[in-house]
């Protein structure tokens, strides 16, 4: 949800995590920056200030020196096969637009305009 632009995208569906081996095939794409920043963050705690943040950095180039760098134990993604995703845009006097799409049992999509 965009509050400032008034628009929201809502898809729903059946989410599952990757494998382990498509993990790994993702993150080896990755900049090694970006790899490295996998094992730096420990997403979402607070962190003192920012120097810890980059000393946590310099231990972690230490470990992996001119090494690949594998994701770590905790890292992946997740797969979502939409079965319907749902564009919201909004318009003076809440006329809002949206537009549903719904997956078909033939792989097409089906497209409906949704009351406001």
């Amino acid at each position: 949800h965009w509050v400032e632009l008034e628009r929201q995208v809502r898809v729903r569906g059946r989410v599952n995590p990757l494998t382990r081996a498509d993990t790994e095939a993702y993150f080896k794409g990755r900049p090694r920056g970006s790899q490295l920043g996998a094992w730096v963050s420990r997403q979402s705690q607070v962190l003192p200030n920012r120097e810890a943040l980059e000393a946590r950095l310099v231990e972690v180039e230490q470990q992996f020196p001119g090494l690949e760098v594998p994701p770590p134990p905790h890292w992946g993604g997740f797969t979502v096969a939409p079965q319907t995703i749902e564009f919201w845009q909004g318009r003076p006097s809440r006329l809002h637009d949206r537009f549903l799409y719904t997956l078909r049992s033939d792989s097409t999509w089906k497209l409906d305009r949704l009351a406001p």
